[in-house]
C-alpha cells in the first residue's frame, strides 16, 4: 500500500525533477495521523572554506542542504559520510586522497585565478606581480594544489585603477556569477572537464614575504604599482 502511495505521490509531481534524483539523494517518508508527506532533499552539500552566505544562500534555493566548515575534514567525520557533493572555496587545508575517492567526481574548487597560472596562496596577487592571465576556474579536486581537470574558466581584464581589494571582489563576483551559471550542469556531470595545460604557476604564502613592501597600502595598493614587479 505504501509503495501505491509512493507511485501516485511520484506522478504528480514534475516528472523531470523526480527522476533527476541521483547521487545519495534521499526520499523521506513521514507519516502522521495516516497521511503522507514526501521531502526530497535533492543533495547534502559540503562546503568547505570561509562562511560566503551568498553561496549558502544559492545552494540551498536548489532545496539541499549545506553544511559549512573551515576545519581540516577527515573521512570519519559524519559530516563528510553523509554529503553528496563537496565544494572547496578558499579552504586552507589538503583534502587527503581517501575523501577525494569518496567524493569521485563530486568534489570541485573554486579559484580565483585563470588555472594554470597562479596556483596555490594569494593567486590575485600574483598575477599582477608576475603579469600573467587573470581570471577565474573551476575545477575537480585531485591530490595536487589546484591541479585538477578544468571544468569551466573565464578571463578576467583589469585597468590600473584597480586596486588589489577592488581587483579581488571583482574576481569573487566573477567566480560566483560562473558558478551560479553552471551549478546545475556541474552536479549533473554534464561537462566535460579538460585536463590543465602548460607549467603555469605555483606560489606557496611565504612566497610573497620578499614583496611585502611593495604593498604600501595594503590590500588598497594599486596594481600598477606592482605590475610585472617579480619578473
Amino acid at each position: 500500500m505504501l509503495t501505491t502511495k509512493l507511485n501516485q505521490i511520484s506522478k504528480s509531481l514534475d516528472n523531470s525533477k523526480f527522476h533527476q534524483l541521483s547521487y545519495r539523494e534521499k526520499i523521506k517518508i513521514n507519516t502522521q495521523n495516516n497521511l503522507i508527506y514526501l521531502h526530497l532533499v535533492l543533495m547534502k552539500i559540503l562546503l568547505l572554506g570561509p562562511n560566503r552566505p551568498y553561496l549558502i544562500n544559492f545552494l540551498k534555493s536548489f532545496g539541499d542542504q549545506v553544511h559549512n566548515q573551515e576545519e581540516k575534514i577527515s573521512l570519519s567525520l559524519g559530516d563528510v559520510e553523509q554529503a553528496d557533493f563537496l565544494i572547496s572555496y578558499g579552504y586552507r587545508h589538503i583534502i587527503k586522497k581517501d575523501v577525494l575517492n569518496y567524493f569521485k567526481n563530486k568534489a570541485i574548487n573554486i579559484h580565483i585565478s585563470f588555472l594554470p597560472w597562479n596556483r596555490g596562496a594569494d593567486p590575485n596577487l600574483w598575477s599582477f606581480l608576475e603579469d600573467n592571465p587573470k581570471g577565474v576556474t573551476i575545477h575537480y579536486l585531485d591530490e595536487g594544489i589546484d591541479t585538477g581537470d578544468i571544468i569551466i574558466q573565464q578571463r578576467v581584464f583589469f585597468d590600473d585603477n584597480e586596486t588589489l581589494h577592488s581587483s579581488y571582489e571583482k574576481l569573487s563576483q566573477v567566480a560566483f556569477d560562473l558558478f551560479k551559471s553552471n551549478w546545475k550542469l556541474i552536479k549533473e556531470n554534464r561537462i566535460q572537464a579538460t585536463p590543465q595545460r602548460g607549467k603555469g604557476s605555483y606560489h606557496r604564502t611565504q612566497d610573497k614575504e620578499k614583496y611585502q613592501a611593495l604593498l604600501v597600502d595594503g590590500w588598497n595598493t594599486p596594481v600598477s604599482q606592482l605590475t610585472g614587479k617579480a619578473l
